[in-house]
């Protein structure tokens, strides 16, 4: 049986608030050594909604760093703290030029991904052979407890009222036992919620499980 605790989600406004980041084993590595270390260049990788986005905001704001965009020309003029969100979607030799002026200056470097270094398709090897110098942070897949705290995190989100802890166990017996899965299951009861003008129930998540 998966065992049930309590989670007193009180959010704040300020979405790269750490307080707002649940840390436990799958994760807790990686959140150690971006927010509470001094790690100069960091290739974060995990699966898809792990969280990756949301912690490297908030190393973003710790560091006063920049976003990358595309705005080469302005970081290359800077000696900034930088975040690479999602390296797949940048063209590799602009990234080797901002990975290499970093490491110039000995500002800070965040660079994510869903996938690690050795499963990128690099086209340009020479950033290969500089990100294998970085320190490489793994956020795992999601236990039952980051299930759970995960699943009661978007509910609560949702407006949910969940009157029985039956519903959790149900719904986590039965989901995809990813970040993927539990997002995409609270997704669908939100929108069967609605269009049916329900409650969360068991004979509600039944429709879809």
């Amino acid at each position: 049986m998966i065992k049930q605790k309590s989670f007193n989600y009180k959010f704040n406004d300020n979405i790269d608030n750490e307080l707002n980041f649940f840390v436990n084993n799958t994760n807790f590595y990686a959140f150690n050594a971006l927010i509470n270390s001094d790690t100069k260049f960091s290739f974060l990788y995990g699966p898809e909604k792990s969280g990756k986005s949301y912690l490297s905001k908030i190393w973003l704001k710790k560091n006063n760093a920049i976003e990358y965009k595309n705005n080469n020309e302005e970081l290359l003029n800077q000696d900034k703290n930088i975040l690479i969100d999602n390296l797949i979607f940048y063209d590799q030799e602009k990234i080797f030029h901002i990975v290499n002026n970093c490491i110039l200056n000995n500002s800070k470097i965040l660079i994510t991904s869903d996938i690690k270094i050795n499963s990128i398709d690099f086209k340009f090897n020479d950033l290969s052979s500089r990100l294998k110098t970085f320190s490489n942070l793994e956020i795992h897949q999601p236990n039952d407890e980051m299930l759970l705290a995960i699943l009661t995190k978007l509910l609560v989100e949702k407006q949910f009222i969940i009157k029985s802890n039956e519903i959790f166990e149900y719904i986590l017996r039965r989901v995809d036992r990813s970040y993927q899965g539990i997002n995409e299951i609270v997704k669908k009861l939100d929108i069967l919620s609605l269009e049916k003008k329900r409650q969360l129930t068991i004979p509600l998540i039944k429709e879809i499980m």
